[in-house]
């Protein structure tokens, strides 16, 4: 009574090593191609059983004998002539006896048996290229980007798919889905930002379910009261002042004659590298000037 309990649980443990190994993506299949093959009369006929097969790049065939005095030889054959290309041969041999050849590129490849090609024992291997997954890119807000909170931006991406079509496009913050996109322009709006910082990716699926993602880190800070300081003449055309500022966000200096004007000449526009940041005025007439700064809108 032990041996059957024994082996029903040995038995339920390689039919779920079976199954995990039949499940796992990606692995080699083979293929087996009968050699001679013995039909319904029990006698072996000058055939490859079956002749024609479709696979995959880095799939394998194993030709099996059994029949006798057979090749499987590649190149291409009629029933007058025969044209080896060198990608294989197994020598003309007996059963029991086996060759296996792994196809490593895609494309059609004949074969034959130099014994019996011209009795049309000729046969062919069709290896399908590799699906080539997606490619995906956020080309909004830029990785590392600096903003001011609150922050609302865009979050954009492009996506495109080599040998198909994308499917999908699906936008994350951190593990919280922001919404699916069939068609382009893949975008989704993303608003109020606290200061912090922020993951956020991008998910592209083909139509042959294959997946690709890209991801940004973003900063989202609290703006710095803008104050302005150490005016200094350095000569009569040249002013110079400092001016605090946030890094990584981006500034707009501009110039009045007056203040009741209203108008204001911009100056210079940038991204500060640090607090403060030192502005040099070098075109300074001899009338008098106000300057302003500003922190300009986020991207």
């Amino acid at each position: 009574m032990n041996t059957p309990k024994r082996f029903s649980r040995w038995a339920g443990r390689t039919v779920g090593v079976m199954l995990f190994a039949h499940s796992l993506a990606g692995v080699a299949a083979t293929v087996t191609v009968f050699v001679g093959n013995t039909n319904a009369f029990g006698n072996a006929a000058d055939v490859f059983v079956p002749a024609t097969n479709n696979i995959n790049v880095n799939d394998q065939v194993v030709w099996v004998w059994e029949g006798n005095m057979h090749s499987s030889t590649s190149g291409a054959a009629t029933t007058n002539s025969i044209m080896p290309n060198g990608l294989w041969d197994s020598g003309i041999t007996n059963p029991p006896h086996s060759f296996t050849n792994k196809f490593a590129a895609a494309g059609s490849f004949p074969y034959f048996c130099l014994n019996h090609f011209n009795k049309g024992m000729i046969g062919l291997i069709n290896v399908a290229a590799a699906d080539v997954p997606p490619t995906i890119s956020i080309t909004n807000p830029p990785d590392g980007a600096n903003l001011s909170a609150p922050a609302s931006i865009t979050l954009a991406a492009t996506a495109s798919d080599a040998d198909g079509t994308v499917t999908n496009v699906q936008f994350f913050q951190g593990a919280t889905s922001l919404g699916n996109m069939a068609t382009s322009p893949y975008s989704v709006p993303v608003n109020n930002l606290a200061a912090a910082d922020y993951t956020f990716s991008a998910v592209a699926t083909d139509n042959a379910g294959l997946t690709a993602t890209n991801a940004i880190t973003i900063h989202v800070v609290t703006a710095l009261p803008i104050v302005l300081s150490a005016p200094q003449f350095l000569s009569s055309t040249d002013f110079r002042f400092d001016y605090t500022a946030n890094p990584g966000l981006s500034y707009i200096i501009q110039r009045a004659p007056d203040l009741s004007s209203g108008i204001w000449t911009t100056l210079s526009t940038n991204v500060a590298t640090g607090s403060p940041m030192l502005f040099d005025d070098t075109a300074v007439s001899g009338s008098p000037a106000f300057y302003r700064v500003g922190l300009l809108p986020n991207p």
